[in-house]
Parts: C-alpha cells; structure tokens; sequence
C-alpha cells in the first residue's frame, strides 16, 4: 500500500516523498484512515513504528480541508524532547500549509510563549505542566479546539501529569477529536479513555509488549563493578557506531560520560540537571555524529527520535518491564535493524526474569570475548588514621581518605583554606565532580 492510497490530501503527499518515505507503517497503514474519518482513537504500537506521523498526517490534512482561525490542534507530550521532536515532524509534514506552530514547554522563558499563545496559533505542542500553569492565566484560547492528541499517555501518567491533563481536558470543546498514541498503554489509562473520549476505535499493532522485531537483543552477566570496563571494551567494536546508552541515575550518567570521555570517545548527556540549551545541543551534536556516545536517563530519553542509533546500552538495567521497551525501541526504527545490550548483574536477574515473562521470550546471552571477567573490583582509598577526638577510644570514628582533607589541628576552628586554582576535571560540564572535597567539621 502507498501513502496516495490512504486519502491524505496532495500538498500532505508532498511532503511525504520530499521526506523521502514511500509505504506507510502498519499503524500509519490502520489509523490514518481512521482518523480522516473522524474518529477518536486508541493506538498501540511498539516504539518507532511511526506514530507520530499516524496522527500528524490525517490531522493535517482535515486543517488544510477545512481552514478558520484560532488553535485549531493540540498535542500534549511528557518532555520537552519530546515536544521538540513532535514540533520537527509537524513542520516537515506541513511545509507546504500555511500553519502557525508554536511549542510550550518548561525550562526556558515563558514569557515569548505567552506573547506566541495570545497572539494565536494553528498548532500547539505542549508539556502538560507548562501549559496548565499558562492557562491558568488565561494566556491560551482552545474554544475552536478541534483536534486532542495525548502521546505517550502512559508515560504521562508515570510523570504524574494527570491531574494536569485533567485539568486542560475540562477547560476544552467536548465536540473534539481525541487521539491517544503510545507504545504500551497501561489499563489505568484505558479506564481514564472513557472521560476523554467518545466511542473511540482501537489500533494495536503487534502484542502490547513486544519489542521492535528489528531489534536483536542481548544480555552481557558481568559484576556491577566490571560495568564500565565492559562498555569500554565493547565500544572498540567498529560496529558500535551511533550508541545510545542509558543509566538510571543522572549522576550514574555524568559518571560514565566523563568515564568515556578520559578515554577519548566524545560523549554527551541528556537529563534533566542539564539545560533546554545544554539537552538541544547534545541531541543535535548526536544526530549529527558530532559525538559518538549519548548517555541518557529514561525521562529524559523519553521520545528521542534519532536515525540510525546502531546500539542501545542498558548499563544500569531497567526497574520497569515497559521501560526497557521503550529504550531499545530507539534503535530499529521505521524497519531499520538495530542491537539492543543489557548489562545485568546478580541483583539484576530477579528484573531480568521478570522482563522475558512480560516480552514473552528468553533473551539470548552473550560473552565478550578477550575482556576479563575475574578482574578484581578497585581498591578502595587507603584510610588514615587521626588522633581520636575528646571522648572518643583511639581509632573511633577517626579515619579519613589518605587523599582527604588534613586532620584537625589544635588551635583551629576550622581547617586550613584549601588552595584554588586549576581545573577539576577534563571538561567543564564534570566539574567539581573530581578531586577530594574540603573537609567539613
């Protein structure tokens, strides 16, 4: 089937083949038809099979038939880069309509957002946060809302956002379309469908917690401590050209990029301590092969929309059953083939049995060849020893890193002034993540 045969209008066509795609994706193949007809709608697929598309194609095709001022679409999203990301494929996809697209999101100014919003706009893209906080304002106009979309609803729901979409749900038309798009959908949010929409129709794709077929997986057993020289070793492959690694943490990743970085693979990071600015420049230098590596959180991973990501690294395997779909799902998108590698310790098999009951599969097993498994964990500092303070026996609670702070000395309420000077790390982003810190007595 082609794009043509699906009833999207020519200028939408366009655009498509100037985007260089020619066949739809299964859920762009059942929903599209769907929703130029009308309907509201359920749609579940796994991640990167073109969701986005299966709602912003019909949806702009109806505002190009059908043309009046005023806010005519709104689409709410859990991250920002997601919201970035959903902003890109709009645009692409109207390049040829005359459509005013404005995005609403949380960490930079509110106030351009504001004027862009009272000023008026075709398509809104939005966190659920930030808007709400807006509306309640009264800087936003939905009454000539004719188009719903909440994506990534289970994800939201995760994020505790709704109470929020709640909120912004009152305050629009009821006569509305209402999409809701996700790669997993929890049956919470299902319960929630029957409040937001009317009679809507269900398109799922595949079993509900099947991973992309494209991708291959792969589960490495090694101790936690071998963790980062394990990610070391495998990244010497020249295989591993575009490699999206995930930590649980945002300090876990500040670890390992700098890790990366000391050894001379260019790594960037995406969380949330990171700025709009910093998070948008990462993913740009990343989609541009500017850097190699980009080690990310979950949320903050949340939507990313990348070709040609060759690996995705769980270093720090996922808590969540639907989280580690969603992960390997940003490799092997839109029919391309990627490999998708779990680090798993002994604390982590409880995780990762629980995670082959829910795909419904074993998940094969693979040894590095040439790289240490007896390797002994690292030495911890040598400990010194301080003279026991009043009250204390000698030893208790008197020992401090042999690279720490002096001992106290008598005569002093505090310790001597540490000497300044000189950078801390081996880029400016780690900072004062290294060195010993100043003693605090």
């Amino acid at each position: 089937m082609s794009f043509s045969a699906l009833g999207l209008s020519p200028n939408i066509l366009k655009a498509i083949q100037q985007a260089g795609y020619t066949e739809p994706t299964p859920i762009q193949a059942a929903a599209i038809p769907l929703l130029l007809a009308g309907h509201d709608l359920i749609g579940i697929a796994q991640t990167g099979t073109g969701k986005t598309a299966a709602f912003t194609l019909p949806i702009l095709s109806r505002m190009e038939a059908a043309p009046h001022r005023g806010t005519r679409t709104l689409v709410l999203a859990p991250t920002r880069e997601l919201v970035v990301q959903i902003e890109e494929n709009v645009r692409a996809y109207g390049r040829h309509l005359s459509l005013r697209i404005i995005t609403v999101y949380g960490g930079v100014s509110e106030r351009p957002q504001i004027q862009a919003l009272r000023t008026g706009a075709d398509f809104v893209i939005a966190t659920p946060g930030r808007l709400m906080d807006l509306m309640d304002r009264r800087c936003a106009d939905f009454s000539g809302l004719q188009h719903l979309v909440l994506d990534e609803a289970d994800r939201m729901l995760d994020m505790g956002f709704m109470p929020a979409i709640k909120t912004i749900v009152r305050a629009l038309p009821n006569q509305r379309q209402t999409l809701l798009f996700s790669a997993s959908l929890s049956k919470e949010i299902e319960a929630l469908t029957h409040a937001f929409q009317r009679s809507p129709k269900m398109v799922q794709i595949g079993r509900r917690a099947n991973p992309a077929e494209t991708v291959t997986q792969f589960v490495y057993e090694v101790p936690g401590h071998l963790k980062p020289a394990l990610l070391h070793h495998l990244l010497r492959s020249p295989d591993m050209k575009m490699v999206l690694v995930f930590s649980r943490t945002k300090h876990g990743a500040d670890k390992i990029a700098q890790r990366l970085e000391q050894t001379g693979i260019k790594t960037e990071t995406l969380h949330s301590n990171r700025s709009q600015s910093q998070r948008l420049r990462a993913l740009k230098d990343f989609k541009h092969g500017l850097v190699r590596v980009l080690v990310a959180t979950d949320i903050a991973a949340r939507g990313i929309d990348v070709d040609g990501i060759s690996h995705v690294v769980n270093y720090d395997f996922p808590k969540n059953s639907e989280d580690y779909v969603h992960r390997i799902g940003r490799t092997g998108r839109a029919h391309a083939v990627g490999d998708a590698i779990s680090f798993v310790t002994p604390e982590d098999r409880g995780e990762l049995r629980t995670l082959e009951r829910f795909i419904g599969r074993g998940i094969i097993r693979k040894h590095a060849e040439g790289f240490d498994y007896k390797a002994a964990a690292p030495r911890q500092p040598v400990q010194a020893n301080r003279p026991a303070l009043p009250g204390q026996r000698p030893g208790q609670g008197a020992s401090a890193p042999s690279y720490g702070a002096a001992p106290r000395q008598q005569g002093h309420s505090f310790p001597p002034r540490a000497s300044g000077g000189g950078s801390r790390g081996p880029s400016s982003r780690y900072r004062g993540q290294e060195g010993p810190r100043r003693q605090r007595w």
